[in-house]
């Protein structure tokens, strides 16, 4: 058997090569078939490739496959029955358009393989304070915890990088928050996920040449997710996707209803003469994230992409002091 760490720095490697070597050949596959989209934010008309969440779940499946070879734990076969179902879902979102509700519901029906699987501890931890036993109620926060981290993924996927580059830090701090409470073989199935955002980063930094879609948000949103509720580490991931929770609770108390962002009819954000962005003055238009960063006055996209980036460090640092708190232990 290899060291945990060779294993590691193997299963990275895998995740890391297998989408940036693979995205390229996807970004013409799309492009031939006339799979793209308008990029809104450049000034000159732009069409990107859509949905890149192919290659971003065939780096998570190479990686973490590898990982099961190795460890036949169910807690990574969980983790890739999850993530396969959210990518199916997404990707039937990504050819057609489907209902507010259809997302969540179906995000929801992909949290059943952790619970079948029992890959879970009917204990949600909190920091100070230690655990609370809620068998039956814990069950349903499964059922919901999918749905959001995969959605809210999906809701800061607005600007050209903006998904991955925020995904890469969060999944970084949710793996070092892993080992600070102990739970090792969970940090070891989390690498993939680092380092499969950071990979298509590089496709989907300014100028974009592939979107992730809804196929990869929910993918790396539901892996995420399900990682938090293997490691019992809920508080300390919502705590490091805390700047995409904040934006999914203002877009939903705005419009106050659950609808497909692409739905939307009245944008949150203009642009000026020289194509900066800008927020809104119409008061239909949803409250996000990204409005309130221009709030003070108009940005260029990468500006705000770094302002959104600096939020997420943040967060990172207060997830990681917060496990340091908590008292979990295997």
């Amino acid at each position: 058997m290899l060291d945990k760490t060779i294993i590691g720095i193997l299963i990275s490697a895998i995740a890391f090569v297998t989408v940036y070597a693979i995205t390229p050949s996807l970004i013409k596959v799309l492009t031939k078939r006339n799979m793209v989209v308008k990029d809104y934010n450049k000034e000159v008309a732009t069409m990107v490739a859509r949905p890149g969440g192919p290659s971003i779940l065939a780096g998570i499946l190479a990686s973490e496959l590898t990982l099961y070879a190795f460890f036949s734990s169910t807690g990574i076969l969980a983790i890739i029955i999850t993530t396969s179902l959210a990518f199916l879902v997404g990707f039937a979102d990504d050819r057609k358009v489907l209902g507010g509700w259809f997302k969540p519901l179906a995000l929801a029906a992909s949290a059943l393989p952790i619970i079948l699987l029992g890959v879970y501890s009917p204990h949600l931890a909190f920091p100070l304070f230690g655990s609370v036993k809620i068998p039956e109620l814990y069950l349903g926060l499964i059922v919901i915890i999918i749905p959001v981290m995969g959605n809210t993924v999906n809701s800061i996927d607005v600007l050209n990088g903006v998904a991955s580059g925020f995904m890469t830090i969060a999944s970084f701090a949710l793996t070092v928050c892993l080992v600070i409470v102990h739970h090792y073989d969970t940090a070891l199935a989390s690498l993939p996920l680092g380092f499969v955002s950071l990979a298509f980063y590089k496709y989907h930094k300014i100028p974009s040449k592939i979107f992730p879609g809804d196929s990869g948000a929910l993918t790396l949103g539901a892996m995420y997710g399900a990682l938090s509720i293997i490691g019992h580490v809920e508080i300390v991931a919502a705590i490091a996707l805390l700047p995409a929770v904040i934006n999914s609770f203002l877009f939903l108390s705005s419009v106050k209803r659950i609808v497909e962002h692409r739905q939307i009819k009245v944008s949150p954000v203009v642009h000026t003469e020289d194509f900066k962005l800008m927020a809104s003055t119409d008061k239909s238009a949803p409250v996000t994230l990204v409005r309130l960063i221009l709030a003070n006055g108009p940005l260029t996209e990468k500006q705000v992409g770094f302002v959104i980036f600096r939020l997420a460090l943040f967060s990172a640092a207060l997830a990681i002091i917060t496990s340091f708190m908590m008292e979990i232990r295997l």
